[in-house]
């Protein structure tokens, strides 16, 4: 999606930045080939999806600190174009193993639970890794495809090689947001044998609520589309902005209920962020037990759970342009349509 020139200051993007790593990405892709020759399938990919504003960030921060799975980390972006050998200056920049004498040792390894917009902070802090997935996706104006279109234009294997390479140089699971596939989870799902759908659902008030203060710091007011153009893009973009985002939340998690209805139970893991903020570790289990049993993890990598015990789930209304109470009337509307 290409980048709104209307952003707040605090979320345009850097010019020179962008030239640098576009420089530095291309120059390295030879090297990244070199890395493609180990990508068997070894490990499960871990794919969170459903709707922005719906508690994917934390939930990667805490997965992250599980230590259980491998994922894009703020560094590892800025080689979306040569992931395989950024993983490889990652692990040499940041993994114990290569400690000499304590030479580097500037790279926080702590990942915190504070984000904004979805940005995090820390160069081992989730990234949500978007500028690699346009790699293979040829979305134009809407970000999908009908399935038969995005087969035959996607370069979904190549997608599918980097990403089991990563995961055999971490040599975990590897886990990652994957809302910008939200409507062509089955195309997804077609590449790998071993993986896990997760998806997360909130409260879909107080997700409509999130979604519209997220439109308002990136773009300074709330009528301003924020996130992925899904299909109902059109019929959605100039709709009140109420409107506008219940349609969004709630054709988004129609979509995801599709896509993965016909998944084995072990694939699938739909995850209620009230209910995860209660019981973390319910949820861990319920991951491991899943990749186990499709033989996508080393089962001497398992560790005890020692992550938190709960988070607070900050549903509360704070909205001033609207009530509780509308949000409730449009969003059974919207059901209605979507």
């Amino acid at each position: 999606m290409a980048a709104p020139e209307f952003r707040t200051n605090k979320y345009k993007r850097v010019s020179a930045l962008e030239e640098l790593l576009n420089e530095l990405n291309s120059n390295l892709a030879d090297a990244n080939e070199n890395y493609l020759k180990d990508s068997d399938e070894r490990f499960s990919k871990i794919f969170l999806m459903g709707p922005h504003r719906s508690g994917s960030t934390l939930f990667m921060q805490w997965l992250a600190n599980t230590g259980l799975a491998a994922y894009p980390t703020n560094m590892l972006s800025r080689f979306f174009g040569a992931p395989l050998v950024g993983a490889k200056i990652q692990q040499l920049l940041t993994d114990p193993r290569y400690n000499f004498r304590n030479e580097i040792l500037d790279f926080s390894s702590d990942v915190s639970f504070s984000s904004e917009n979805g940005k995090t902070t820390g160069a081992l802090a989730p990234n949500e890794f978007w500028y690699f997935w346009r790699r293979f996706l040829p979305f134009d104006e809407l970000d999908y495809m009908p399935a038969d279109e995005l087969r035959e234009k996607a370069n979904l294997a190549r997608f599918r090689d980097e990403l089991n390479a990563l995961a055999n140089i971490f040599e975990k699971p590897f886990a990652m947001k994957g809302m910008i596939m939200n409507q062509n989870i089955p195309e997804l799902s077609e590449q790998f044998e071993k993986f896990l759908f997760i998806w997360i659902r909130r409260d879909p008030l107080f997700n409509i609520q999130s979604a519209l203060e997220a439109r308002k710091r990136q773009y300074g007011d709330i009528n301003t589309w924020y996130s992925f153009k899904i299909k109902e893009y059109p019929d959605l973009k100039d709709l009140d902005p109420l409107e506008s985002v219940a349609g969004q939340i709630a054709a988004i998690n129609h979509s995801v209920e599709q896509g993965i209805a016909a998944l084995p139970d072990s694939n699938k893991l739909v995850i209620q962020y009230e209910d995860f903020c209660q019981r973390p570790e319910y949820y861990y289990r319920e991951i491991v037990s899943r990749i186990r049993n499709q033989g996508g993890i080393n089962s001497e990598q398992v560790q005890e759970y020692s992550g938190a015990e709960n988070f607070s789930s900050s549903n509360q209304w704070r909205l001033e342009e609207y009530t509780l109470k509308d949000a409730a009337l449009i969003y059974r509307e919207s059901l209605s349509i979507y």
